[in-house]
């Protein structure tokens, strides 16, 4: 299934009175589906590496922007950022592509997608990749991960949230927290698309002061004036993804953090427990400081949630995809061969 040709990028938009997503997709009509989906503060061009490789291979690849991102529509209210109407989204997009099981491949925030998108209609999935953040079968919400924090790390006393501080922050500074971000925007996206660092292993994360600091920022409110690394976004997509959030701002791409009763409730209608049935692969990032499930409980419901999981990591932080990505090609391409899929 190895083609010559470098695959083109093609741009679309699917409109329904509900909704409009933007997404771009390349390789053979006619290929397997293979869906990916980014999380935040991101869009769907992070997967060009990915896409590339995978329509060579074969596949009708297929990369959205998630609702509040990109090209896609982005309501005004908050309370449009529930995940239960990203997994419609998601549903209505994959109808219009044709309906057939596909491969679903989620970062960051695209992980919860597609786990709930997967417990709550497995028949649309003959596997999952999960990267850079386990699924919760609970739903993925402050009261469901702050219990799995590494206390060794993150004293109760002193850290109450742990890492999650920062999404506490948003819960209770909503306002604030996305000014500071719109502040400059170039710069909040430069000094957020970051390598990991392999001395941060076993350190207090940046993102747990958030709200001792008084904002992701201090007392700047703003991100420091920062050149962003091409080795994790080539400079052309990097712009795309700068002109994205100045054409819409954080707020919508921030919403999703405001949503937890509801996801909750939505993750516990899934069937069975949540319990994911095909085959997932999840990719860790030794050096994420956030979500590693490395020496740490934060992968345990994934574990005990997931009847074929397959876990491996990389010496990459939080942007795995973007910082490892023919490694990430790779491994992905041998657990699908090893799968049969």
């Amino acid at each position: 299934m190895t083609g010559f040709h470098q695959p083109t990028l093609v741009s679309r938009t699917f409109s329904m009175p509900r909704h409009t997503t933007h997404y771009i997709e390349c390789g053979p009509s006619d290929g397997p589906l293979m869906i990916f989906l980014h999380g935040w503060p991101s869009i769907s061009l992070m997967w060009r590496a990915q896409l590339d490789a995978f329509a060579a291979d074969g596949w009708h690849c297929v990369a959205p922007d998630l609702r509040g991102f990109g090209g896609s529509s982005a309501p005004a209210s908050n309370d449009a950022y529930a995940i239960e109407d990203v997994v419609t989204d998601m549903a209505d997009l994959h109808d219009h592509l044709g309906g057939e099981p596909a491969i679903w491949i989620g970062h960051d925030w695209g992980c919860v997608v597609v786990g709930e998108l997967v417990a709550h209609q497995p028949a649309r999935s003959r596997g999952v990749v999960l990267t850079s953040l386990a699924y919760q079968p609970d739903g993925h919400a402050l009261r469901t991960i702050v219990p799995l924090v590494d206390r060794a790390i993150y004293p109760d006393d002193q850290y109450p949230d742990g890492q999650w501080d920062y999404y506490r922050y948003y819960t209770k500074h909503f306002e604030t927290a996305v000014a500071d971000l719109d502040a400059d925007k170039a710069a909040s996206l430069a000094s957020i698309f970051r390598p990991g660092d392999p001395a941060a292993i076993g350190k207090v994360a940046p993102l747990a002061v958030v709200t001792r600091n008084g904002g992701r920022f201090g007392k700047a409110h703003r991100a420091p004036p920062t050149k962003p690394d091409p080795g994790i976004w080539p400079s052309a997509d990097f712009d795309v993804l700068v002109q994205s959030f100045e054409a819409r701002g954080f707020g919508p791409s921030c919403a999703w953090y405001m949503n937890d009763a509801a996801d909750i409730a939505y993750a516990r209608e899934a069937p069975d427990g949540g319990r994911l049935s095909q085959p997932v692969l999840f990719v860790n990032g030794d050096f994420d400081q956030v979500c590693t499930i490395i020496g740490n409980r934060q992968g345990d419901p994934m574990r005990a949630a997931c009847s074929d999981l397959t876990v491996t990591s990389m010496p990459a932080g939080h942007w795995l995809p973007l910082e490892r990505k023919v490694e990430l090609i790779q491994v992905i391409r041998s657990w699908l061969e090893s799968k049969k899929l």
